[in-house]
């Protein structure tokens, strides 16, 4: 009797507990060294694509978010207007998008957002949409 009480308090707190990184349906994992994305669903690996983090004198912060909300045919307000295609905001004003500079994907040139080939921005977009934002997590590491 003691096993089926602990065994259905345990199922209790990990039904109840957050969702962690490794637990969402799509996680996208940016490596900054290596200017990466692993985007992995259901636990394996999809696709993995060179990406364009912060350049010298500019952060993309570290860390794990869930995505926030999404924007197909964004504009930014704080740099000329720059298109940026398939947007999935996850912490303030940082978002994973696609971007025409396709030539710097590889290597840090972005004010802070992380940048991907518009093909593979729309890949993910359309996971994210599909499996919805709080299914979606954005773990950057350095």
């Amino acid at each position: 009797m003691k096993l089926i009480a602990g065994i259905a308090l345990a199922s209790a707190i990990v039904i109840g507990a957050p969702l962690t990184a490794e637990a969402a349906t799509i996680v996208a994992k940016v490596d900054i060294s290596t200017q990466t994305m692993t985007v992995m669903h259901g636990g394996k690996v999809k696709y993995r694509w060179k990406v364009s983090t912060a350049r010298a004198g500019k952060v993309t912060p570290s860390g794990t978010w869930s995505a926030k909300w999404l924007s197909k045919n964004h504009r930014s307000s704080r740099y000329n207007n720059a298109p940026m295609p398939y947007s999935i905001f996850y912490n303030g004003n940082y978002a994973v998008h696609g971007t025409d500079q396709i030539s710097r994907l590889g290597r840090p040139a972005s004010s802070g957002c992380i940048r991907l080939h518009p093909e593979n921005a729309r890949v993910l977009f359309e996971m994210t949409r599909r499996e919805g934002l709080k299914n979606t997590r954005i773990v950057v590491q350095r």
